[in-house]
């Protein structure tokens, strides 16, 4: 028995595309085979994309899969030294489960039902799935598999019940979503059923984004002693080649370094802008340029995700907008190579004014003449999104999101929003990892006060805690879940953390109107966070 190799097919597959996922999976299995390899492993739900949530809950979703399965199968049965792993929904008597089929030689030789669903997070598979129970194993060239789904390698029993079946290496399957440092999380946990079964591992992830989920790839492999013996690139499609030696054990192959975390998040987030827009086939994207560092981080991430052709950018100024917000926004957009536009807002705001005078006469100035700008620029941005079809992509920061420093119908208004899960400090740490790759940035931008603009002398810290203070109270209380007993212990002073954790109850009704965006960390608002509007429970 000689060695053989398998292949880790990590691909981008569009959800609810069976016939054009079908042939990423032809595509890479027959690349993948004309290399060597006989064995080829594709992510988890393969075939349909993931997450499909409730298209799963349509027959007629389940029966075209399955369709486009055994027409995959036929095409793979001229390879019949070839085997193939493919992820799919199957009805089966116990009900819908989360499959995957063992294919060969013109037919299913083997197949797994994913045991432990999650039900956490940005997960709802409880909700559509039966469980398995059975382990899975299937010989090819003289050694064993043992085959499980991803959140199975999360658990201990899974991999225990496939080696206790006669499996020398565990493949795993995998659309695990990706947050920061999630891969060293992976790693770690894998390493745990490594050290109890002594098997080796091949784990395959999918890559790509799905609405306000970006998959990272990053597809790797461990051998018996839990070490890294090959990894694929993070955010990029791919085949990867692992070698299993005549005994099971893995030989070593290419290994891509690991990436800073401001890095990994960038990538993402160009990622799942790409994804979400060509996805949806737009033709390109509309940003409201402000000459602050929110919409020049947001404009970056759109040119390196589309290119600057499909990137339009509007300049709205207001009586408050300082003369170096006009410069830095020029250069801004020169810098990067797309189209500018500036449309003074003066005239519409005061319209407005004018329209509303009678009704405000005795009322004192406040957020409501703030809001009206904001409010008009919104317009503006949807009026050209419409003319021209172009998505409007927000420019709101989680900070903001997370104590509604943000506007309803203002600079909320549009269709994806690319940094709500990045917190203002993380804001400026990768406007300086991009500078770091070329300096489109100015400095300018990362180096004065934040300010919304909508009032004389406005600056952010008017009526926010310092971005690091602030940050700091989110991420404990809304990611970490800690009390406000816990954050004031860990040395915030009570006023901020009564004022913070305030404003995030007060301003649930904004943030379940906001658009998607790319989630990023182990919580974002929208999937992960399901609070209620209505409520007076306060700690």
């Amino acid at each position: 028995m000689s060695a053989q190799k398998i292949a880790l097919a990590q691909i981008n597959p569009l959800l609810g595309d069976l016939a054009g996922n079908a042939q990423l999976i032809h595509k890479a299995a027959v690349d993948a085979y004309s290399q060597g390899a006989k064995l080829v492993v594709t992510p988890e739900l393969s075939l349909t994309g993931y997450p499909p949530e409730d298209l799963l809950l349509r027959p007629a979703f389940i029966e075209a899969a399955q369709l486009q399965l055994e027409l995959l199968i036929k095409e793979f049965a001229q390879y019949s030294d070839l085997t193939v792993i493919v992820g799919h929904p199957k009805q089966t008597s116990t009900g819908l489960q989360n499959y995957a089929s063992v294919l060969r030689n013109g037919k299913v030789i083997a197949g797994y039902a994913k045991q432990e669903l999650p039900n956490h997070e940005v997960f709802d598979e409880v909700r559509y799935f039966v469980p398995g129970n059975q382990a899975c194993v299937f010989e090819c060239e003289g050694i064993h598999y043992g085959l499980i789904l991803c959140e199975d390698a999360w658990h201990s029993g899974p991999a225990k019940q496939a080696h206790a079946a006669g499996a020398q290496v565990l493949l795993v399957p995998n659309a695990s979503p990706y947050h920061l440092k999630k891969e060293v999380l992976r790693i770690e946990v894998l390493r745990g059923h490594i050290a109890q079964t002594n098997m080796p591992l091949v784990y395959v992830n999918a890559v790509g984004g799905q609405d306000e989920l970006v998959f990272d790839g990053g597809s790797f492999a461990l051998n018996s002693r839990g070490e890294a013996v090959m990894a694929m690139p993070q955010f990029e499609t791919g085949l990867g080649f692992v070698t299993v030696s005549p005994s099971g054990e893995l030989e070593k192959g290419l290994i891509t370094p690991p990436q800073s975390v401001e890095a990994q998040a960038y990538q993402a987030l160009v990622l799942g802008v790409r994804d979400y827009v060509t996805k949806n086939r737009f033709p390109g994207v509309i940003i409201g340029l402000s000459g602050g560092v929110d919409s020049a981080l947001v404009l970056a991430i759109a040119v390196d995700a589309l290119g600057a052709d499909r990137v339009r950018t509007v300049m709205m100024a207001s009586r408050y907008t300082a003369d170096i917000s006009w410069i830095d926004a020029r250069e801004m957009a020169q810098n990067l190579g797309v189209q500018y536009d500036e449309i003074p807002i003066s005239a519409p705001v005061d319209a407005l004014e004018a329209s509303l005078a009678e009704q405000f006469k005795g009322l004192s100035v406040d957020a409501t003449e703030e809001n009206i700008q904001a409010r008009v620029r919104g317009t503006l941005l949807m009026a050209l999104s419409n003319k021209t079809g172009r998505l409007v992509l927000t420019t709101g920061n989680k900070s903001e999101m997370a104590v509604g420093y943000c506007t309803l119908y203002g600079d909320m208004a549009g269709g994806f929003a690319v940094i709500k899960d990045i917190a203002k400090t993380l804001v400026y740490r990768l406007c300086a990892y991009r500078n770091s790759i070329g300096d489109v940035i100015p400095e300018r931008i990362l180096t004065r006060a934040p300010s919304a603009e909508l009032r004389p002398d406005q600056k952010d810290q008017d009526s926010l805690p310092s971005y690091e203070v602030l940050d700091g109270i989110v991420e404990r209380y809304m990611e970490q879940n800690q009390s406000i007993v816990q954050i004031i212990a860990a040395g915030f002073d009570p006023e901020s953390v009564e004022k913070v954790t305030r404003l995030i109850k007060l301003n649930e009704y904004k943030r379940r109107q906001a658009p998607p965006g790319v989630r990023v960390t182990t919580r974002a608002f929208g999937r992960d966070w399901r609070y209620p509007i209505t409520s007076q429970f306060r700690a």
